[in-house]
């Protein structure tokens, strides 16, 4: 089993595929389309590959939830990468700033990025192959 998609309720369809057009730049959209959500018009689109994407739709309305406070919601979303190097270049090149970095861990490098809609994602670069270090949490150490 592995997770397919996310959904995600944004307000700028076109800024969030900037954003994720640099952070994957071998997705693509894979369909899109129009209809209702709710009562509400909508547009909607899976920018991804063949085994997972991110179903943005178009019809957000008010803020993401505060990353800094303690309300309910999605915290973050994590991307493992072979190089973190790389994805930190092409979305500083698209205009996009590390938001916080991970804690030193000799297992692993992380960064977060804010993406446009609000929503943390982290990408992650494990430097182990075993999953005993890999899985150890910076926290419990």
């Amino acid at each position: 089993m592995h997770l397919e998609h996310v959904n995600l309720v944004v307000a700028d369809m076109d800024a969030m595929l900037k954003f994720y057009r640099a952070a994957f730049p071998h997705w693509r959209i894979r369909e899109e389309g129009t209809g209702f959500w709710n009562g509400k018009p909508r547009k909607w689109l899976h920018f991804g590959d063949d085994y997972q994407y991110l179903a943005l739709n178009d019809n957000g309305e008010g803020e993401n939830r505060d990353l800094e406070g303690h309300s309910v919601g999605l915290a973050h979303f994590a991307y493992v990468t072979n190089s973190i190097a790389d994805v930190i270049t092409r979305l500083n090149h698209a205009g996009f700033t590390v938001s916080s970095t991970g804690a030193a861990d000799p297992f692993r490098k992380n960064v977060y990025f804010v993406d446009p809609a609000g929503f943390e994602v982290e990408f992650v670069e494990y430097l182990s192959d075993i999953p005993a270090e890999r899985n150890l949490s910076t926290q419990s150490k």
